[in-house]
C-alpha cells in the first residue's frame, strides 16, 4: 500500500504540451479519479506515473521513493488498459499467471496468487478458457486479475471500462468500487466518462488542456465548481448557461436574462450585491428547474415561462429542452409532466442551487454562500 505524491509534472511532446504542471497527492488506499475531455493528458499522466512515458519536467514519489528513473517493472505498480491486452494463445490461468512466472515465482504461490484473484472476481470456472472464448466483462475481469495478482502497492486504470456496452459498465463500475473496498489499496483511474467519476472516485481530479481544474471529493466539485468548464463537465445534462446581469430593484436583487427576472435568495445578496450591473453567466442545473405544478412550495416564487421544444421520456424523469426568450434550457422535471410540444410551460427555478460566473475567461465562479 502507498501514497503517490506528483509534484510539478510537465510532458512535452516536441513542440506540443500535454501535461503543464500537474501536481497530485492521495492518501494511502485511495480511489483517485483523473477525468476530462479527450486530449486534456489524462492517459498521458498516467503513463507518465506508470514509467510508460519519460517525464520532461517534475518528480513522481510511489510511497517514500522517487521512481522518475525507475522502469516499470520496478515501480511496484499494475496497469489495466483499454483494450485488456491478453494473450490470445494463453488460457485465462496463463494470462495471470505469465507476469508472476517472469519473475521467477514458486509455481506454488503462482497458482494460490492466481487462484485467490480468481475467486475475488469470479471467474474460478473461466481459467482454462482462452480469450475468444469468453465475454467482455469476462475479458476486463481477467486483465484485473492479472493485475490483482501482482498485489501492488498502486492499481493503475486506463479507461478500462470504455469497450463494454452500457449495462455491462454499470455492472463493473460497481465491482470495481467493490474491489477497491475489498483490497483497500491505492488505485489511480482514467476516464472521460463523468458518471465514473462521480460514482467510483473518494477523489477527482479534472483536468483540460494538460491543467488541473479542479481537485475534491465528488460533491464537492459538483456542488462548489470553481469556474465554468468544471460546472459544465460534471453533471449529466450538463449544466444550463445564461448570459445576464444581476440588477437592483426596490431593495431586492434579480438575475435579469433579457427574457426573465427571477429573484436572488436573500442570504446571496452579500456576495452578490458587488456585481450589481455587470455582465455575468447565471447557471442553474437541470435537475434545479422544475414545473412549477410539481415543485415544492419553497421554489414556486421564483419562474419562468417557456416554450417546450423536446421531450424526452425517462420512466424516473422527464427531461425537457425548453426556450425562453432567446435562452434554450434544459430541465429535469415529474414524470407526471404534461408537457407538450410547442407548448407554454411554467418553470420553478431552484435559486438557493444556482450559480455565478465572471463572464471574462477562465469564468471562475463568484462565491455566492459559506461552504461547509
Amino acid at each position: 500500500m502507498a501514497k503517490v505524491f506528483v509534484e510539478s509534472l510537465s510532458k512535452n511532446f516536441d513542440k506540443v504540451v500535454a501535461v503543464k504542471d500537474f501536481g497530485l497527492e492521495t492518501d494511502d488506499k485511495e480511489f483517485v479519479v483523473l477525468v476530462g475531455p479527450s486530449g486534456c493528458g489524462k492517459s498521458t499522466t498516467l503513463r507518465c506515473i506508470a514509467g510508460l512515458e519519460e517525464v520532461t519536467g517534475g518528480k513522481i514519489y510511489i510511497g517514500d521513493q522517487m521512481v522518475n528513473d525507475l522502469p516499470p517493472k520496478d515501480r511496484n505498480i499494475a496497469i489495466v488498459f483499454q483494450d485488456y491486452a491478453l494473450y490470445p494463445h494463453m488460457s485465462v490461468y496463463k494470462n495471470m499467471a505469465f507476469g508472476l512466472k517472469l519473475r521467477k515465482y514458486p509455481k506454488t504461490e503462482i497458482d494460490q496468487r492466481v487462484r485467490e484473484a480468481a475467486e475475488i472476481l469470479g471467474i474460478e470456472d473461466l481459467l482454462n478458457r482462452k480469450p475468444r472464448e469468453l465475454s467482455g466483462g469476462q475479458r476486463q475481469r481477467v486483465a484485473v486479475g492479472r493485475a490483482i495478482v501482482r498485489k501492488p502497492s498502486v492499481f493503475l486504470f486506463d479507461e478500462p471500462l470504455s469497450n463494454l456496452d452500457a449495462k455491462l459498465r454499470v455492472q463493473m463500475r460497481a465491482e470495481l468500487s467493490k474491489l477497491h473496498h475489498k483490497l483497500r489499496t491505492t488505485i489511480i483511474y482514467v476516464t472521460h466518462d463523468q458518471v465514473e467519476a462521480m460514482t467510483m472516485g473518494t477523489k477527482i481530479v479534472i483536468m483540460k488542456d494538460g491543467e488541473i481544474q479542479q481537485v475534491g471529493a465528488p460533491m464537492e466539485v459538483y456542488e462548489y465548481p470553481v469556474n465554468m468548464f468544471v460546472a459544465g463537465f460534471i453533471g449529466s445534462p450538463a449544466m444550463n448557461f445564461i448570459p445576464a446581469k444581476i440588477i437592483s430593484k426596490d431593495s431586492r436583487l434579480y438575475i435579469d436574462a433579457g427574457s426573465f427576472e427571477v429573484s436572488i435568495p436573500s442570504q446571496k445578496k452579500k456576495y452578490l450585491r458587488s456585481k450589481t450591473n455587470e455582465g455575468l453567466i447565471f447557471g442553474i442545473r437541470p435537475e434545479d428547474i422544475q414545473e412549477k405544478s410539481f415543485a415544492e412550495k419553497s421554489i414556486q416564487g421564483s419562474s419562468i415561462k417557456a416554450v417546450v421544444d423536446v421531450v424526452e421520456p425517462l420512466g424516473s424523469e422527464v427531461q425537457l429542452s425548453v426556450t425562453s426568450g432567446e435562452h434554450v434550457l434544459v430541465a429535469r422535471v415529474d414524470p407526471r409532466t404534461q408537457a407538450r410540444l410547442s407548448e407554454e410551460i411554467e418553470l420553478a427555478l431552484n435559486m438557493e442551487k444556482t450559480h455565478i460566473f465572471e463572464k471574462e475567461s477562465p469564468n471562475v465562479r463568484v462565491k455566492t454562500e459559506e461552504r461547509p
